[in-house]
This record gives structure tokens, sequence and C-alpha cells, in this order.
């Protein structure tokens, strides 16, 4: 594996981690503001509308100018804009520097997905580790947002993994210098020649999987702090987040595992065993208190994590390269663009019902669509994977 994809799966821990860092410095934010929970959550709405609409330019713009600069602008301006956000000084220019991280996060997903399905040689175990760096980033958004909240104020947990990103950025940048770019042997034909019928059922499936998948996993990712604080008696911010990281992180590691599978099974099977599960975990969770909740959500979490790659791995195989960041920009403008609702309805839903239970059963709801979908459209798995005289993509 080259340094490249180092800096690629750092580059994905840190897109979630600058996203997370909000919904639990949130519980700090609002008391000390005097604003409810409701009202100061919002104030991430702008960044979640940004993080989707710039993801279409930056795919088109990775696939016309290449990766390198992308990311360099990627971490150098995602560590700027969290910088500023820890001077923010109202709601108005907390939002602002939302929005400035949520426009810089937008880079991520369209540019290095597609440069990593490209470069990597066996699509779905590198597509697991990938993913395994998102969800750490998850994972220590919610804890270390709560850690460092409690010891050193809200202000500190946007402006430490500013700096953090900010240097890195400009190791990338001497890394890449002159770095030249790598191409397939073809980058008109996608790896794996299917009937039309199978590519646009296939492409119908992401599509679904992207707009009620992306609604349910930033839903719960942003949603998880606060249900434990209202399921668990007696427990302090840091303690919340520590809750929440113990999750995520157990969680983490289901992409590898599921990219394995991915390799030798296709699609079809993983999917609908991993939506099944979310369907009934999100009910289960949504009706339990106490610290059952929290271990309750660690197969939950399992599940929603372990769907992720799918339909990375599914364009990766029925995509040809040239089209690949352009179609992944749709995928996840799909997943975003729904997402962006996510924020107020949390808010709108939890002021209304004063629980996150609602919440959960329309989560539950969303992953049986795509379950359903997954059944009824996507090939079996025996069409779902390449030939053995289908060569692997260069390294």
């Amino acid at each position: 594996m080259n340094r490249t994809i180092h800096y690629l799966n750092v580059a994905h821990f840190l897109d979630h981690y600058f996203l997370l860092i909000f919904p639990t410095a949130v519980l700090v934010i609002h008391p000390a503001w005097g604003m409810s929970y409701g009202e100061a959550l919002a104030l991430a709405t702008p960044g979640f509308v940004a993080f989707a609409l710039g993801t279409p330019l930056a795919g088109w713009m990775g696939d016309r100018y290449g990766e390198t600069p992308l990311m360099v602008t990627f971490f150098l301006g995602i560590g700027l804009s969290s910088i500023a956000t820890g001077f923010a000084y109202d709601p108005l220019t907390l939002a602002i520097g939302l929005t400035a991280i949520g426009l810089f996060a937008s880079i991520y997903h369209p540019v290095g997905t597609a440069y990593l399905v490209r470069v990597a040689k066996r699509t779905g175990a590198a597509l697991g580790v990938n993913g395994v760096f998102g969800n750490m980033g998850v994972a220590a958004a919610a804890g270390l947002t709560g850690l460092i909240a409690a010891y050193f104020g809200w202000r500190a947990t946007f402006i430490v993994p500013g700096v953090f990103a900010f240097v890195l950025g400009i190791a990338f940048a001497l890394h890449a210098k002159g770095a030249p770019r790598a191409e397939s042997s073809d980058e008109s034909k996608p790896l794996f020649p299917a009937p039309r019928a199978d590519q646009v059922r296939v492409l119908v499936v992401v599509a679904i999987a992207a707009l009620f998948g992306g609604l349910a996993f930033n839903g719960v990712t942003i949603a998880l702090p606060k249900l434990f604080e209202e399921r668990v008696a007696d427990t302090s911010v840091a303690q919340i987040g520590v809750y929440a990281a113990i999750v995520f992180g157990l969680a983490a590691f289901a992409q590898i595992p599921i990219g394995l599978l991915l390799d030798r099974v296709g699609a079809k099977p993983v999917m609908l065993t991993m939506t099944g599960l979310q369907v009934a975990l999100f009910i289960v969770v949504a009706q339990i208190d106490g610290l059952l909740a929290v271990i309750v959500a660690v197969p939950l979490m399992l599940a929603v994590f372990g769907e992720i790659p799918v339909g990375a791995w599914l364009i990766g195989r029925y995509v040809a390269p040239r089209f690949r960041g352009r179609v992944y920009s749709i995928q996840f403008l799909l997943a975003l663009g729904v997402s962006s609702a996510v924020v107020p309805m949390i808010a709108i839903l939890h002021d209304y019902t004063g629980s996150q239970t609602t919440l959960f059963m329309v989560f539950s709801g969303c992953m049986a669509l795509v379950c359903l979908s997954a059944l009824a459209l996507l090939p079996g798995w025996r069409r779902s994977l390449p030939t053995a005289s289908q060569p692997a993509p260069a390294e």
C-alpha cells in the first residue's frame, strides 16, 4: 500500500470527525448561550447543506484536475475553518464556521473514494479499511469532544483538531508534490461489464440506499449522544461522549470483514443482512432505557457501519473509472442532501415529543425501504462478482 492511501485513510477519519464535533459540543454550548438544544443544534443545518451541495462540484473538479490538489485543499481548508469556528462569538459566527467546515468536508467522499477504488488491488478490502478510519472518526469525535469540552471548554474542541488537520495538509502537499496521477489501463470501461438492465437496477438501489440509508446513518450519529443523555441517568457530557465513543469504536471495525465478504459473495446477501438488522435494532433501541440502551446500540451501529461500503463497492464494479468521481458525487449528494434535513428533523421531533423514540422509529422505516429495494432489484450474488479473467485495478 502506498503512502497516499494512508493519507486518504486519515482524511476519511478527519472528515467524519469534524462533521461530528458539534453534536457533542452543543451539549455545552446551548446552556452557556441560553439556547434550547433544538435551537442550538439547528445552527449546524447550513453546514450540512454546504456539505451536500459542495459534493458534485468536488467530484467534477476531482475528475477534471486530479485528486492531489483537491485533497490538499481538503486538509488545509477544513483545518482553518475549524480553528475559526473555535473563535465564534455568537450564533451567527458559529453557523458560518460550521458552514465552512461542511463545505471543505464535501471534498473527501467523491474525490478520496474514487481515488481509493481506482488504485486498490482489492476494492472491498480497501474500502473496508478506509471505512474503519471513517468510523473511528465518528467514535473519536464523540469521545474526544466530550473530554476536551469538559476540561478545556468547547472552543478547544474545534481549535485543537483544526491545527492538526492544517499541519497534516502541509505534510500531504510535500509528499504529493510532483507525484504523477496514476491511470487505469482503460478508464472508459467498468471493472465488471454487465447488461444495461443490471447496471440501471444497481444504480437505483444505490440511490435509494443513499437517500434513506444516508438519513439513518447521519441521523443516528448525530442523535446518539442525546439519546444516551436521556436514557442513562446521572451522566456528564464527558461520560456521554465516552459512551458514544465506545459504541462507535466497537462498531467501527465491521467494515473490514464486510469488505472481504463483498469481494467473496457480492453485494446482495451483505446488504440484505445489514439493512434487515437495522430495521429490527432501531426499533429495539427506541424502546429501552439505562445502560442496556448503550449495549444494544453496539450491534445497531455494527449493522449501520457494515452497510456503508456496499454502495461504493457496487459503483466500483459497475461504473467506468473515468466517470466514478461524478457518480460518487451524485451518490453522496443524494445521501447528504437528504441528511441535511436530519438536523432540523431531530430538533423538531425532539422539541415536539421530548425524546428520541419517534426519531429512531423513523430510521427503522427508512432502512426497511432500503432492504426491500435490495431484495427486489439487486442482481444475485453470482452476477455481482467479476470473473476470474478480469484484472484487478493497478496499485
